[in-house]
């Protein structure tokens, strides 16, 4: 049976969601990976982009979704964002083109929008302002020049999803759903601040639903609406985890921030890793809002984001009680 998509970086946290989503549609899938995928592995290729067994793992006139990407917010040196992002897909174009590939759907980030004003959407000029935001919209470029090699037979959708959570994510969202369903949460400054958020099944979703468009690009944020302010969001999850809504425990923001320029001496001394930074809680304090044009493509989510929100705690909450045992 031939491969109709194949996903790079399908062993990961997306690309397992999409997978099962190919898989329940009957659509036949490979994965390229640093890793084996643990819930496809007979679906799964060990590669780097750059080998020729990535090239030979490709089928001619299959589609790619690519998936795979330096994202963490700590990594050291921070070259390594443009050589696996930007050289990555430097790679798979050139396999693609070869492989006479005809649609490609790349993962990106609103990570390329910066600090931007509220509310920015697909017609916001990118202003990257991190290592990850920069590689991500040269990533960006290098698929754009790709695509218009061949423009009327070539299809490029890059999709820019806002904060991805859900059961099983490793992420910030994540993170913190633990932290304040754990009860361990400390409030940072007054919550007013609004974040954009992407429930992973409904990313794979689009992903899928991408698979259909035809020649030319599409560029589309995602993110789940309606956003959430930060106290409504912390409120939420803590009902949701039995918990009373209010939040004890408060820390004015300046504090917070030279707390964790304190730890980030502390990393550079010890050279060791710590959860709590200034990037870190300059993000947690700060507005994230984005718009989109998904609803214009007919698109409609799966899962609303409260019950996303709602799975993902009682998914945290068992994960606790399984390790407490």
């Amino acid at each position: 049976m031939s491969v109709e998509v194949v996903v790079v970086g399908g062993s990961g946290f997306i690309g397992t969601r999409l997978c099962a989503r190919l898989q329940a549609a009957g659509r036949t899938f490979a994965i390229i990976d640093r890793r084996v995928s643990a819930a496809y592995p007979n679906e799964s290729s060990v590669a780097e982009a750059a080998s020729p067994a990535f090239a030979a793992a490709v089928p001619p006139s299959t589609a790619i979704v690519n998936l795979a990407a330096e994202h963490r917010d700590d990594v050291r040196p921070t070259s390594r964002y443009e050589e696996v992002n930007v050289g990555g897909a430097r790679d798979v174009c050139a396999v693609a083109s070869r492989n006479d590939v005809r649609l490609i759907v790349f993962s990106s980030s609103v990570a390329v929008y910066g600090d931007v004003a509220v509310d920015a959407d697909e017609r916001a000029v990118p202003r990257p302002a991190s290592p990850y935001g920069r590689s991500k919209l040269a990533a960006e470029q290098v698929y754009r020049r790709w695509q218009a090699e061949d423009p009327s037979k070539r299809t490029l959708v890059v999709v820019r999803p806002a904060a991805v959570f859900g059961e099983g994510g490793r992420g910030n969202v994540n993170l913190l759903l633990s932290q304040v369903a754990a009860s361990r949460f400390v409030m940072v400054g007054d919550g007013r601040n609004v974040k954009s958020l992407a429930y992973v099944e409904n990313v794979a979703a689009f992903i899928e639903f991408a698979l259909s468009f035809t020649s030319g690009v599409h560029v589309y944020n995602y993110v789940d609406k309606p956003d959430l302010p930060v106290h409504e969001l912390i409120a939420f999850v803590r009902a949701e985890a039995g918990r009373t809504p209010r939040v004890r425990m408060r820390v004015p923001y300046a504090a917070a921030y030279l707390v964790g320029g304190l730890f980030d001496v502390a990393r550079f001394v010890s050279k060791r890793p710590f959860a709590i930074s200034a990037q870190r809680v300059r993000k947690f304090g700060a507005s994230s809002q984005f718009g989109t044009a998904i609803g214009e493509t007919g698109f409609v989510p799966p899962v609303p984001l409260r019950e996303g929100l709602a799975a993902t705690v009682r998914h945290v909450l068992a994960e606790r009680r399984d390790g407490a045992r």
